[in-house]
């Protein structure tokens, strides 16, 4: 993991929360603060319970935050790509960090410090307001997550993911564009990685899914949406 600089006026990633907001006069000095930070695949670049350290926002790659849960094992609860922000939960409410992130292919992320963030929130009320209605759609979405996992049985709660990074990550030459393990996957569905493996292997068979190596083609969405299509309504 190294540091580098970028400039935010010449990135392509039209998606990023910083680049939306270049146009105002005041953002061209907070800008110049912010430092690019290089991972590679695996690099950890937060852990949890370290000291805050502002707020990354990805350049280019896909990265998953982390929490420790029972037993001490990790849980992924959450899947991101280009475009979003990683590290807010607890930022301005907290001094340390409350999830660990760590890159899933070689990443870009540009970090800003929780000095340099404060002035822009006390300074650039369009970039605060639009923060919050950002805030206020994780804390939606949280919240409705919770209540539809709540009533979803194991193979339920995988098939859910399957068609979570379907829709976030798109489909690349028939697979979904993000590489994770069965392990991953287990984490991140709360499972054990043999009942993930076995829940893939009947997904196989159904014809509802393919795999290619690591990765995973859904090859029937509305199949896999039957099947936890009542607990969409949970979620209303």
């Amino acid at each position: 993991m190294k540091e580098e600089q970028t400039l935010c006026y010449s990135c392509a990633n039209e998606n990023c929360f910083i680049r939306k907001h270049l146009h105002i006069e005041q953002m061209a000095a907070y800008v110049e603060k912010k430092q690019n930070v290089v991972c590679k695949k695996s690099d950890q670049f937060i852990t949890e319970g370290a000291p805050l350290q502002g707020l990354y926002f990805i350049c280019s790659g896909k990265v998953k935050t982390v929490k420790t849960g029972i037993n001490g094992r990790e849980q992924i609860v959450r899947l991101t790509k280009s475009g979003d922000i990683v590290g807010f939960r607890g930022f301005g409410t907290s001094k340390k960090y409350l999830i660990g992130a760590y890159a899933l292919e070689d990443t870009v992320l540009c970090n800003f410090s929780n000095e340099t963030m404060l002035e822009i929130l006390k300074h650039v009320p369009e970039f605060t307001y639009a923060l919050m209605l950002f805030y206020a759609d994780e804390l939606n979405k949280s919240e409705n997550n919770i209540r539809k996992i709540a009533h979803m049985n194991v193979r339920e709660r995988v098939i859910d993911l399957l068609l979570y990074i379907h829709r976030k990550f798109g489909q690349v030459n028939g697979v979904v564009d993000i590489e994770l393990s069965r392990k991953e996957i287990a984490d991140f569905a709360g499972t054990t990685e043999e009942q993930a493996i076995r829940i893939i292997s009947s997904l196989k068979k159904e014809t509802l899914i393919k795999t290619v190596g690591k990765r995973i083609g859904i090859l029937n969405v509305s199949g896999l949406r039957s099947e936890i299509m009542e607990h969409k309504y949970l979620t209303v």
